[in-house]
Formats: C-alpha cells, sequence, structure tokens
C-alpha cells in the first residue's frame, strides 16, 4: 500500500481520497523510515506538499539508492522549473500539484506498474511477516506469549495471522487455545519437495476468525522427523498467504528452531526476573547477534515483571544491552484464561496485559506507540536492584 508523508494533518485527509484504501500516512521522514523497515513490499512513497523541498529531496536521494523498487511520487503546491530540476536529479519518480487529486492517483498506479514490471507478478505478490517468539528458557510463559501475540497482531480480524508450533516435542498451544487438531505438521513429513499452500491449509486449524494454528505432533518421537529444510519450506509457503506467522519455538538452539530464527523477521525474546533465566537470555542474544539473527528486529518481552523481586527493569537492561519492549506482572486472571482455554487477549481486552501484548503487537507490525514500555497500562516500578549482576566484560 501507499505510504504518504505529510506533516500537516488538515491536508491529510484530501491526499488520502486520491490514494488507494489502506494508506498509511505518517507525519515525518523518519517514521516513513521505520515503517518501510518493517513493510518491505511497498512500492510507492508519495511526499505531500508541507514536507519542505529539501527535506523531500534529500528522502528522494536515499530511496533511490537504498531502496530502488519504490517510486517517489512528489506533490506540490506549485510547480515551477527550480522545482521540476531538483525532483529529477533527487529521482523523483513523478511530479504532481496538490490540487490535482486525478493526478496524484495516476502517479500511484504508474509506480504500481513499474513495480510489477520490476519484480515481476510473482514479486509484487504478498508477502507477509515471521514472528519468532523465543526464549532459551521453558517456564517463562513463552507459549501464553505466543498465542496471546498471534490474537493480537490479527487485529479483530483485520489480519490473516497463522501461529505455528514450533515446540515439536512438548508444544502446548494447541490444548492453550482448547484446540483439537485433527492434523498437524507431522503430516507434511517427507513432503519437502512438494509442500504448497493448499497442501498446508489441510493441516491448519481454525481458532476463529483470521487466526489459524499449525498444531505440533501429538507424540514427541516425530521430532526427529522434522527436518530444517521443510520447517524452511512451511514457514516461507506461509509467509505468502499471511500478514504474520508466528511461531511457538523450543527453548533451546536445535536445528528446527535455528530454521525458523534464520527465517525471522521479528524475534521476540521472553524473559523472567530471575538470575538463572537472564543468564540464559544473555548468551542467547550473544548467540544471535554472532549468527546475525534478526539484527535491529529483537523485542525483549520481559514477563512476571513484579517490583517485589528485586531486580528492575532498569537493572534488566543493563544486563542484556537491549531496551524492554513489552513489559507484563503476574496476575492469577493469566493463569484462570489460560486454563478455561480463553486467551487474556480475546477475553479480557483491557486488562493491563492485554494492553501490552497489542502495543507489541503494533510495533511489530510498523505502529507507533506511545509507552517506552509497549503498554500505556503500566507504570515504570521503582529501581531496586543491586549492582553487579552479570557485569559485562570490557
Amino acid at each position: 500500500m501507499p505510504v504518504l508523508v505529510e506533516p500537516h494533518g488538515p491536508s491529510v485527509a484530501d491526499l488520502l481520497k486520491a490514494l488507494p484504501t489502506g494508506s498509511q500516512c505518517l507525519a515525518t521522514p523518519e517514521r516513513m523510515t521505520a515503517w518501510l523497515d518493517q513493510h518491505p513490499e511497498e512500492y510507492v512513497v508519495v511526499l505531500g506538499p508541507a514536507l519542505p523541498m529539501d527535506e523531500a529531496v534529500r528522502v528522494c536521494e536515499e530511496l533511490r539508492t537504498t531502496r530502488p523498487t519504490i517510486s517517489v511520487v512528489l506533490v506540490r503546491e506549485t510547480l515551477d522549473t527550480a522545482v521540476l530540476t531538483q525532483a529529477m536529479k533527487a529521482g523523483a519518480r513523478d511530479v504532481v500539484p496538490a490540487s490535482d487529486l486525478d493526478a496524484i492517483s495516476a502517479a500511484v498506479a504508474r509506480a504500481h506498474q513499474l513495480f510489477t514490471a520490476l519484480r515481476g507478478p510473482a514479486g509484487a505478490a504478498h508477502h507477509g511477516k515471521v514472528v519468532t517468539v523465543f526464549s532459551p528458557k521453558g517456564g517463562v510463559g513463552k507459549t501464553t506469549m505466543s498465542v496471546n501475540l498471534a490474537l493480537a497482531l490479527t487485529e479483530g480480524g483485520a489480519r490473516r495471522v497463522c501461529l505455528v508450533d514450533l515446540d515439536l516435542a512438548f508444544g502446548d498451544v494447541a490444548i492453550t487455545m482448547q484446540l483439537f487438531p485433527t492434523h498437524s505438521i507431522e503430516q507434511a513429513v517427507g513432503s519437502e519437495d512438494a509442500i504448497d499452500f493448499a497442501m498446508l491449509d489441510g493441516l491448519l486449524t481454525r481458532h476463529h476468525g483470521s487466526l489459524m494454528v499449525l498444531a505440533a505432533p501429538a507424540h514427541p518421537d516425530v521430532r526427529e522427523r522434522v527436518t530444517a529444510a521443510l520447517v524452511s519450506r512451511i514457514l516461507r509457503t506461509l509467509k505468502e498467504h499471511f500478514d504474520f506467522v508466528v511461531v511457538d519455538t523450543a527453548p533451546s538452539f536445535d536445528d528446527v528452531t535455528l530454521t525458523a530464527l534464520d527465517e525471522t523477521d521479528e524475534c521476540v525474546i521472553v524473559a523472567t526476573l530471575d538470575v538463572p533465566t537472564l543468564k540464559n537470555v544473555k548468551v542467547a542474544l550473544e548467540t544471535l547477534q554472532m549468527l546475525d539473527i534478526a539484527r535491529g528486529h529483537r523485542h525483549l518481552l520481559l514477563n512476571r515483571a513484579d517490583d517485589e523481586v528485586g531486580i528492575s527493569p532498569d537493572k534488566v537492561e543493563a544486563i542484556l544491552g537491549m531496551s524492554i519492549a513489552a513489559r507484563v506482572a503476574s496476575s492469577l486472571d493469566i493463569g484462570a484464561s489460560t486454563n478455561a482455554g480463553n486467551p487474556i487477549v480475546s477475553e479480557r481486552p483491557q486488562h493491563p496485559f492485554s494492553t501490552a501484548i497489542t502495543a507489541l503487537a503494533s510495533t511489530l507490525a510498523g505502529e507507533p506507540v506511545a509507552s517506552p514500555y509497549g503498554s500505556p497500562a503500566q507504570a515504570e516500578p521503582g529501581s531496586t536492584a543491586k549492582r553487579g549482576l552479570f557485569r559485562k566484560k570490557r
């Protein structure tokens, strides 16, 4: 979908009339860059008339070299030789007057035609994101987070989401959601060279609305027969048909987990406020860094983040060397919802847990959020931890 960069609010409504439904409006080039990082399939950027010309030229020049398949349509209040010359030299694909909405629509349509021609019909097809939820330690609430995050990403049914349970020995996604699948990933074993969406679609179980689930095998011994090649083919195929593919992984760096991480667009690392978990997460982050996995797209989700345990969020950030994307406190409501088979994001969307996970989902979808912890419902607790825990060597 087109991206409109227009800092002048009153002009936005008129400009959006010239763009396809679902176009995204952002106020600054910086937000545009963040959005494009999250949405590599975008084909055109429309620079509104309120964006200063020197800033517009900078954006054109940057996109020309960093994202050559994206066309830039420059919208100006007045057109003259100087504007046209600058725009042409900077690499703008079209320059149109702000008063001519038909001309803007036509320019966007030409940009889509060019995008399709450059990448081919298949290249211009839908490509979703793989979001892998990982923790090197079991018992941190990873599956609960995966299930609720997948539901939050559906945005009430507006997005198609598939949740894949890759904890092949002890996967709990199906039972957490009170699903009783007749098929699982087991039925795909041996089909590495024959996987297509028609086959996978027959293995999926619908939870409700737009959320589908690919369940883990019923018996642990199947794990040995699920190859890395099969996992890679499954995730790539699902990515072509869903907006998001959320992967719940095993708490280890086995071949299947490493393959899922290799296919990952966004990686959510789940941690709790205890020394063994933080030690393992720190080692895991160093491993991800060494393997160059999801660099710049890792998100720390802090679970059971209670004040009383003696390790503050600030201390966690210092230990792990990354900021907290979202955090949730302990709550009996979460366990009760899980035991009832009604994930809390759906059952109680206003619960602090739900607002935190929903805000994280917005971040993963490239939408700005106000709170530094991914949820306006959570206040930052005071810091009470002592110094010296896992002090990094320099």
